[in-house]
């Protein structure tokens, strides 16, 4: 729990601080300017899960090693209280919702118990249709210091996936895909690929963005997790409660320790 309200509170100040410097590096080539991609000339081989790689599998009731947050929040931007009644089967998969209850906002997280250090991760999901609302999957810790990977759905446009990382603490290096599709209308599989030396991000197995500097190195937790947030509606969207309750579904996580196959 300490290491979740670290994070909070950093995330506040380090979210702010990233729009700016993202406005700005915009504005200097023009207004409309996007950060390239990272890829290299002659790319990456698409890379998708195999079976024997998923490690929670919610279909099967596979979830040994991994928990719900619950009773707690946050605070700072997250504009919601952790329930475990906030993540209900649905079907095949795991829904994690926002929803509101006489004034109080509740919202899902889902994290593992032990930290994972380079390799290969991935998730097969939907994310909640709702502008303000966060849908996630990433790895973090904060302790000994903050180190994190995220892959982030922002309410304001399902059509556009958020691929960041953070190395001590240390952010800034937001980059906005265009899936080409609304990531709230079906599953995909959403991945990253963590080196030494670089992160390489995957949709539906193709890579399309890659880091090369400031990689972070601690081992970390495995979370996704769905939330509203406040006060940074340039990032999010201005929250949209008449839109709860607002859903995200996930039907599995799959890790692979780095070795000579990838």
């Amino acid at each position: 729990m300490k290491a979740l309200f670290i994070k909070a509170a950093a995330l506040a100040a380090a979210a702010v601080m990233a729009a700016c410097t993202f406005a700005l590096s915009a504005c200097a080539e023009g207004g409309d300017a996007k950060p390239d991609n990272g890829l290299p000339d002659e790319g990456i081989p698409d890379r998708l899960t195999e079976e024997s790689e998923k490690i929670v599998v919610f279909a099967e009731n596979r979830t040994d090693g991994f928990h719900f947050a619950d009773g707690y929040s946050n605070g700072q931007m997250f504009n919601c209280t952790w329930s475990r009644e906030s993540a209900q089967p649905k079907g095949d998969a795991m829904g994690m919702s926002v929803w509101q209850k006489d004034g109080t906002y509740y919202g899902a997280e889902f994290r593992s118990y032990k930290k994972y250090s380079y390799g290969f991760y991935s998730v097969c999901m939907k994310a909640a249709d709702c502008s303000g609302v966060i849908s996630s999957f990433f790895t973090y810790t904060g302790d000994p210091r903050w180190d994190e990977i995220d892959i982030e759905f922002l309410g304001k446009d399902m059509t556009e996936v958020q691929f960041n990382y953070y190395t001590d603490g240390e952010g800034h290096h937001e980059y906005v895909y265009d899936l080409g599709f609304d990531a709230s209308e079906d599953f995909h599989e959403y991945a990253f690929l963590w080196q030494p030396d670089s992160i390489t991000w995957y949709v539906d197995g193709e890579a399309v963005c890659r880091a090369t500097e400031d990689i972070p190195e601690m081992p970390q937790q495995i979370m996704m997790n769905v939330w509203n947030c406040k006060d940074h509606d340039g990032w999010s969207g201005v929250f949209d409660p008449s839109s709860l309750p607002a859903t995200a579904q996930y039907k599995w996580i799959a890790y692979s320790p780095l070795g000579e196959d990838i």
